[in-house]
């Protein structure tokens, strides 16, 4: 199946802020970053259930990828998949609730 892939407006606002972050010391490592989160997001569309099933919310349909030091979250719909955040492995997952 040929999955939709689309970004929620919190999670783009969540990789503009990582961008923003990165590029106070390097811009080109920020390129870097941003274009390997991009990448991966491109790819789920091929593998949806390839992440691992997010610990926090212990549910089927929200899963996620590892890019460097950053937690990739998303949600599989019927023909959709739709990024809810890109985060810190740091931070705490329950700032997205709202978005799941």
């Amino acid at each position: 199946m040929d999955y939709l892939v689309t970004w929620s407006p919190e999670a783009l606002e969540d990789l503009e802020a990582i961008a923003s972050y990165i590029e106070r010391d390097s811009f080109f490592y920020a390129q870097s970053v941003v274009s390997k989160i991009l990448e991966v997001s491109r790819n789920v569309k091929l593998f949806p259930l390839i992440g691992r099933i997010v610990p926090e919310f212990d549910d089927e349909n929200i899963r996620e990828r590892f890019v460097y030091s950053y937690r990739l979250v998303y949600r599989i719909d019927k023909q959709s998949i739709i990024m809810l955040a890109v985060i810190h492995g740091m931070r705490l997952l329950e700032n997205i609730e709202g978005r799941v």
